[in-house]
């Protein structure tokens, strides 16, 4: 189950997977179809994240469209408005003339003939024939409005109707002028309203053409009584035609006009943005040569706005920084020289000291106990400064860029079985006992096997010195290229504040502290030091009172990059992963030569 959990925590944290999906979601065809949809965007969402240019000109784009889409709807709202009002106030002033003067034609002609063929409704004759003269009126009606309106007429309901004593002088079916369908146009609504209440109505309705077409258009009709008295409906039509046609011009101007603003305020954009952001990115790529070594490099100024005064600042910035880091390059410089000469002087007068501390050591015996308790301090302080000597060499190569690596096949299980060795006799004076895990497999490196004996001889001398008696636990594992040793000890442990600083120079957690191994402070710094020569890491990780853990990560290869190390930093036993305090491990395992013991799973860490 804890390799289920830690296989599902990878694909959540390569987005693959959401949180809480099943396992049905990890089928390779599903991560296959989510690769597909995301290779295209990525260079698109890494142009937008790295282009500040793109964005500004986008964004300006963006605001200048919805600036003028939300322009033209408001003009667009008002033209229509505007015309709409217009055209009802003019429909509504020809239809009031037209129904008084159908009434007025009406009265008229009541009681008068008017023949089939007479063209003025007053002159008609005796024939009381209400169709021909609804005719000639509705011709009279729609002579002046040829394309701004049209004139209907429709019989009224005859059950509204006043009854007449000429039953067969009433209109005999609906008349129109110009090409509208009456039956069609005319809404039922407006028609029941007519024949109900007196007065003229209006309705916005479509128009109906014969053709089948439609266009929308004002409707405003009145009920009136012809020359006989009898009621008929009529109807004044409006289409929009030319309204819609002023409306589509007002639409086409505002379109045209707009994609040249919102262009234009793009390229105005894009041109002042420019004028800004190629001296930033000017001072980006020389930032990227300064930080590369190249300190020469300066910006060009022109001009005395704000980008030539920050040019300028920058320039001097850069002078600053050139003088000081050759100043520091200067001082380093002569101070590894000075460590270096004075390391190499040291050693023909160290050498004859050492020669006489013998001499004196070896007739301690006949010396009273004070002066041979002094041989005794004195041999051992020269041992410690041959060791300082040898460090502060170490270190000089180093700091020279003279050390070389030996690189070849190495198991590190012989290099750990050999400083385990090298450090019993002090594990014994201790009481710790060191056990070794995950040595069962060969655990093969190309490395320079000198280099990494030192390192874990610094690791493992450190983990006795403050292991406070407990055990120390030593973990190899393989895998993803890369191998890895962990040292663990359950001593005093480090602050978060101290990891970092662990591998300083002549740096040690407390200074008060007795120190049973009598070393330099530089142990750590050249172990750091001898990782990165590896292309490795070394680094550490520790709790107050929960003791420490330091890991070696080596690639398998030489020169091969690292992605991750088969050991996590942090380890299984910590505070935090177990949820308890002050619980240590018991007190079992193999003896401090490393030979046998049974190593615990591992599991990948980037």
């Amino acid at each position: 189950m804890a390799r289920l959990r830690r296989a599902g925590g990878a694909l959540f944290s390569e987005g693959l997977l959401p949180e809480g999906a099943t396992g049905t979601r990890s089928h390779p065809v599903f991560r296959m179809a989510v690769r597909l949809i995301r290779r295209p965007l990525l260079p698109a969402v890494r142009l937008w994240r790295r282009n500040i240019q793109l964005r500004v000109v986008a964004a300006t784009l963006m605001m200048s469209l919805c600036v003028v889409v939300l322009l033209g709807i408001v003009v667009t709202g008002q033209v229509r408005n505007g015309l709409r009002e217009a055209k009802e106030q003019a429909a509504q002033s020809q239809a009031a003339g037209g129904f008084a003067f159908a009434q007025q034609v009406a009265d008229a002609s009541s009681g008068r003939g008017f023949s089939e063929g007479g063209s003025d409704p007053a002159d008609g004759p005796v024939d009381q024939s209400a169709g021909p003269w609804l005719n000639s009126l509705a011709e009279q009606l729609s002579s002046g409005g040829q394309g701004v309106f049209s004139v209907v007429v429709l019989n009224s309901d005859p059950d509204d109707s006043p009854p007449s004593l000429d039953q067969g002088t009433r209109p005999l079916g609906p008349r129109a002028s110009d090409d509208v369908d009456p039956v069609r146009t005319i809404p039922a609504e407006l028609r029941s309203t007519l024949d109900k209440k007196d007065g003229a109505y209006q309705q916005f309705a479509l128009v109906h053409r014969p053709g089948g077409a439609t266009e929308p258009g004002l409707i405003i009709g009145k009920r009136v009584s012809d020359l006989n008295g009898n009621p008929y409906q009529l109807y004044y039509v409006f289409p929009f035609a030319q309204e819609q046609e002023t409306l589509n011009l007002v639409k086409g101007t505002l379109i045209t006009a707009g994609v040249f603003v919102v262009a234009l305020l793009g390229a105005i954009a894009w041109l002042v943005v420019r004028q800004v952001v190629t001296p930033v990115r000017m001072a980006a790529g020389i930032s990227e040569r300064l930080a590369a070594g190249r300190l020469r490099e300066r910006m060009k100024v022109a001009g005395e706005d704000d980008i030539a005064r920050l040019g300028e600042s920058f320039n001097k910035m850069a002078q600053n920084l050139y003088r000081k880091i050759h100043q520091l390059e200067e001082l380093s410089r002569m101070q590894r020289r000075f460590v270096s000469d004075v390391s190499h002087e040291l050693r023909t007068p160290l050498t004859t000291v050492r020669m006489a501390a013998d001499v004196i050591h070896a007739a301690k015996d006949d010396f009273d106990p004070v002066t041979a308790r002094s041989a005794e301090l004195l041999l051992g302080q020269l041992d410690r400064f041959e060791s300082l000597l040898g460090e502060l060499l170490e270190i000089s190569r180093f700091d020279a860029g003279a050390a070389a690596l030996e690189a070849g096949p190495v198991d590190l299980r012989d290099v750990v079985y050999r400083v385990v060795d090298g450090c019993a006799p002090l594990a014994e004076r201790t009481g710790s006992l060191v056990r070794v895990q995950g040595d069962e497999q060969p655990v093969m490196v190309e490395a320079d096997g000198r280099r990494v004996e030192r390192v874990l001889r610094n690791l493992l001398d450190n983990a006795i010195e403050h292991g406070e008696g407990r055990d120390v636990v030593i973990r190899l594992a393989a895998g993803g290229g890369a191998a890895a040793v962990a040292v663990r000890d359950y001593g005093i442990g480090l602050k978060p504040s101290e990891v970092n600083r662990v591998f300083s120079r002549f740096w040690r957690a407390d200074p008060a502290r007795a120190r049973t191994t009598g070393g330099t402070g530089l142990g750590l710094a050249i172990a750091l030091e001898d990782a990165r020569l590896h292309g490795g890491w070394l680094q550490a990780w520790g709790e107050p009172g929960g003791g420490s853990q330091f890991r070696l990560t080596l690639p398998r290869t030489a020169g091969d990059p690292l992605s991750g190390s088969p050991i996590p930093l942090e380890p299984a036993d910590s505070r935090r992963r177990r949820g308890a305090e002050g619980v240590l491990p018991p007190r079992t395992g193999v003896s401090a030569n490393g030979q046998g013991g049974r190593g615990e799973e591992t599991e990948d860490e980037s």
